[in-house]
């Protein structure tokens, strides 16, 4: 089961970085804004808190003392969907394309502005929230045994349930509702971010599709759900049927 439903309002901000400045500079810019925060010194203590606490967003470095962040990311989304947030100096396109494979929902290097990092962060948490409201949309997808039912955020395959992350799930969905058209990298990408706000390359949907496949059981040498198309995106690989939810 998908958990996409949004946190209360009243939930925290959890913070986690090793270096108190970063702490208390983003702590004083999202408080400025009235949210409520809570922090954490290392991966240990993070995952103390998300448990604690139940954040609607985390921003989590990277590079933390005790467990490190990717780690942090992989158990956190074994709770549940809580939107993350990366803040770290590891900035390259082959880091931000490991973090947001890893099930983060978003990635901004070091050095940052504190100002973009309060407008990232409203912008996840719109999205998420919208995506809760969304989801009570009376559809489902089929195709072969695999079955997407929106209204329950559930994926099936021959009755089996499937866990995908929300931007594995948003990938699929995006696939399934385009009903054999091809997607170009950046309309997946549009469809799982939203247009521009995520600072990452076109081939991180690669990646993507990559576990998802792995996810479905899918092999791409012979697809039964996702199909690439040499040179110009993926494309559902069998008949799409949209159904009312049962």
């Amino acid at each position: 089961m998908i958990d996409l439903m949004p946190r209360p309002e009243n939930a925290p901000i959890l913070v986690v970085d090793d270096d108190p400045k970063i702490v208390a500079l983003v702590r004083a810019y999202l408080e400025r804004e009235r949210f409520r925060v809570v922090t954490a010194g290392d991966g240990r203590a993070a995952l103390r808190a998300i448990e604690e606490h139940a954040p609607r967003l985390v921003v989590l470095d990277l590079m933390l003392p005790e467990v490190d962040g990717l780690a942090v990311i992989r158990r956190t989304r074994a709770m549940g969907d809580i939107p993350i947030l990366v803040l770290s100096a590891r900035g390259s396109t082959g880091d931000r394309i490991q973090g947001l494979s890893e099930g983060a929902d978003d990635y901004l290097p070091k050095p940052f502005s504190p100002a973009e990092l309060v407008a990232r962060v409203r912008t996840i948490l719109r999205r998420t929230e919208r995506d809760a409201l969304d989801g009570g949309a009376d559809v489902r997808y089929r195709t072969g045994d695999l079955e997407v039912d929106l209204a329950r955020h559930a994926v099936r395959i021959a009755g089996r349930e499937v866990v995908l992350s929300v931007l594995e799930l948003r990938l699929l969905v995006a696939l399934l509702a385009a009903d054999g058209r091809i997607l170009s990298r950046d309309q997946l990408l549009d469809a799982i971010h939203g247009v521009g706000e995520a600072d990452v390359t076109d081939r991180a949907i690669d990646v993507y599709v990559k576990r998802l496949r792995e996810k479905l059981g899918d092999d791409p040498a012979a697809p039964r759900f996702v199909a690439t198309v040499r040179g110009a995106g993926y494309r559902a690989a069998g008949p799409v049927e949209r159904l009312g939810s049962a």
